[in-house]
């Protein structure tokens, strides 16, 4: 019957070595699969390069969060709290433009504040003389 049926229709693939298949697909370039493509692997591939992409702004971001927060718990201390405080937003702003922006801010607020003392420490100086 087989060999009517495969006469009739003759869809029925000849019988092949599994071997002799496995060869033929491996060595064509484009079927082969590198071992970084398979589906169990590729998860970890795509956190690996947005790590990365992203170290450096996780790093700098985590540490001039917590030299600002240091710097602000140092404000009502004695110590270089201020001072601390724009060294934290100096880190921020090698990234981020708010913080850049703030940090400029800060530098002319800091300057005028600087003038004025200076002024009125200049104008005591010549009221005593």
């Amino acid at each position: 019957m087989d060999g009517k049926r495969h006469d009739v229709w003759g869809d029925d693939p000849e019988e092949r070595d599994a071997d002799e298949v496995i060869s033929e697909v491996s060595a064509d370039v484009g079927v082969q699969r590198k071992w970084h493509h398979h589906p169990a692997i590729v998860p970890f591939k795509v956190l690996a390069l947005f790590i990365g992409r992203n170290a450096k702004r996780v790093a700098v971001t985590t540490l001039g969060f917590a030299v600002l927060i240091a710097g602000l718990i140092l404000v009502p201390l004695p110590g270089p709290g201020w001072l601390i405080v724009f060294g934290g937003l100096a880190i921020l702003a090698t990234e981020y433009v708010w913080a850049r922006r703030l940090l400029n801010f800060s530098r002319r607020k800091v300057g005028q504040a600087t003038n004025a003392v200076r002024s009125r420490s200049g104008s005591r100086r010549e009221d005593a003389s």
